[in-house]
């Protein structure tokens, strides 16, 4: 592809969120999230093949479907109350069609159909953009309007999240199927949490944004789409067989690292407000997670796979890649719970 249109299509992924996150105007934000449908696809099918092909066109049927439920809501309410944002006189049935579409959006259960499915067909960098940017202006809006949320509809979803997000993953072979179920269960965190505390919500996407990307950098390095390909980073960067199991780790929520604090943080007020049996189901639905980041690193660091070519056989020094911000990464989404007193308070 061009550079000059790479550049304009990253620009304007870039651009998408940043304007929804920086409106109070809903059609504003309406277009922002348009901006990034419309610009992600040449990437999707940048590939031209038919499994790439498929993968862009649910995307795009699925986005487009939610975008339009939106536009709905956002002209009924004009029309009601003569105003583009959501406010306490805001007939319900809107708030809830707004819900079901940033849902969508976010492939949050159960609406989450097409997210293992688009991110399997797609390389593994645009996958990163799929689980991380694209989630960041859904997630905002719902954090703008998170007074006027049914908590009981968005508790709903969130545990319906968990629970697909960790039963989803376990039979899973295919390393980015196991990272879009990982998104949809951390997606179900941040929902959980929405209600109460949307600062937290925040918090949850961040950590799941810093621990993520390294996740996704040592998939990348080898181009590892499967649990067998990633077991020989062992032998051909044998660096990696130490900074997978503490990045799958963090992700899994493991103290003392980095993605225990917002599991942490988000229990703790869970049961300030007195919802002990919804803080059980999402704990226990964690170590389900956890299973399947613990198959992963099984694979990675201690076993050595069956294999009747030599690339057993291969030398550390052949076909090195080394990316210099993976360390650096690999740090901040592993070691910076001790920073938790200051960004709880």
């Amino acid at each position: 592809m061009n550079h000059i249109t790479l550049i304009i299509i990253y620009f304007t992924i870039l651009m998408g969120p940043v304007i929804t996150m920086s409106s109070t105007n809903l059609l504003l934000m309406w277009t922002g999230l348009e901006m990034s449908l419309l610009a992600i696809i040449p990437l999707l099918i940048n590939k031209k093949n038919p499994r790439s092909t498929e993968a862009a066109t649910k995307y795009f049927i699925t986005q487009s479907t939610a975008s339009m439920i939106m536009l709905l809501a956002i002209i009924l309410n004009y029309k009601q109350l003569g105003l583009w944002t959501f406010q306490q006189q805001t007939n319900n049935m809107l708030i809830n069609m707004t819900l079901i579409a940033l849902s969508m959006k976010l492939g949050v259960a159960p609406f989450h159909y097409w997210l293992p499915e688009v991110t399997q067909g797609i390389p593994l960098h645009t996958g990163l953009i799929i689980l991380t940017w694209q989630k960041i202006a859904p997630l905002s809006i719902l954090i703008q309007m998170y007074q006027l949320l049914n908590p009981t509809a968005t508790l709903i979803l969130a545990v319906l999240s968990i629970f697909t997000g960790a039963w989803g993953g376990m039979n899973q072979t295919q390393t980015r199927k196991i990272m879009a179920f990982s998104s949809i269960a951390h997606m179900g965190w941040m929902l959980a949490i929405l209600p109460f505390n949307p600062t937290i919500s925040l918090l949850n996407l961040t950590i799941y944004i810093i621990t993520t990307i390294p996740m996704f950098m040592v998939l990348m390095t080898f181009n590892s789409t499967t649990i067998n390909s990633i077991s020989l980073l062992w032998n051909k960067t044998p660096m990696m067989t130490t900074i997978t199991p503490l990045i799958l780790m963090s992700l899994g929520g493991l103290p003392p690292l980095t993605g225990f604090l917002p599991k942490w943080i988000t229990i703790t007020e869970l049961l300030k407000n007195n919802c002990l049996i919804l803080t059980t189901m999402m704990t226990i639905m964690a170590l389900l997670n956890l299973f399947f980041y613990t198959r992963l690193i099984y694979s990675t660091s201690m076993t050595i796979f069956p294999t009747n070519s030599n690339s057993k056989m291969m030398s550390h020094t052949t076909h090195q890649k080394y990316n210099p911000m993976l360390p650096l990464l690999t740090m901040i989404s592993t070691l910076t719970l001790p920073l938790s007193p200051q960004l709880i308070s």
